[in-house]
């Protein structure tokens, strides 16, 4: 039997400070095959993103295991964490965060420039995902020259660039109009198949979470089943 590519047990996060101690994720459980979409759904505060960010290698569990592929990420140094991120996960989040001084072509290319590949093989790897999200005449414009909708498609693509096992979704679809929202929810699930890339998002549309092969709630710090929707009077 194949391990799950996405591994978690009796996962626990606290937040302390003077004033309170807040415990965000308890006792989570979730196991994810290798190229499955995840989608998790919960209320502002039930700790979507705190979970992503473990996932990601951003934080750390205060309590359970979190294992990605063969990456322990309970028990990582700062030094393995970002080596983690860099080779196994990509990032897209609601805002683009495009580099406002770079092309978009410069801007997907940039993590495989960090992660050493020569600059000519990342802007070919750039150009191409940048073909397949619908952005191949926009090689050489700004952010501030592309649409929000085409701003997210280049930021899906840039987390694409270096070939992640795993990407990780926060919010992907919350800055934009219904038609681009659904241009990329169309991209994220269609990308990440093709790829055979697992993808784990966390968002407030539903639309987008009944896509997922498995759709989850976060609630009380751990999850449980999205309920079916309910039927149209």
């Amino acid at each position: 039997m194949n391990e799950p590519a996405v591994y978690c047990a009796g996962l626990g996060k606290t937040f302390a400070s003077q004033a309170e101690t807040l415990q965000v994720l308890q006792g989570l459980e979730l196991s994810v095959e290798a190229g499955a979409s995840v989608a998790i759904m919960g209320a502002s505060g039930s700790g979507k993103s705190t979970l992503l960010s473990i996932l990601g290698g951003l934080d750390l569990p205060t309590e359970g295991l979190a294992r990605v592929g063969g990456w322990e990420l309970s028990s990582l140094p700062e030094r393995r964490l970002a080596e983690y991120r860099s080779s196994t996960v990509g990032f897209v989040f609601q805002f683009h965060y495009l580099l406002k001084d770079f092309t978009a072509l410069e801007n997907v290319a940039m993590p495989a420039y960090m992660r050493g590949l020569p600059r000519k093989a990342a802007n070919e790897r750039a150009a191409a995902l940048l073909g397949e999200v619908g952005l191949a005449g926009r090689l050489g414009h700004f952010p501030s020259q592309l649409s929000g909708g085409e701003r997210q498609r280049a930021a899906i693509a840039r987390a694409l660039v270096n070939s992640p096992a795993l990407v990780l979704a926060d919010e992907p679809t919350g800055n934009l109009d219904a038609s681009s929202a659904r241009n990329v929810r169309e991209l994220l699930f269609g990308l990440s198949a093709r790829g055979g890339t697992t993808l784990i998002v966390v968002t407030h549309d539903e639309g987008l979470a009944r896509q997922a092969d498995l759709a989850y709630l976060l609630e009380g710090g751990a999850l449980r089943p999205l309920p079916p929707a309910e039927a149209a009077p």
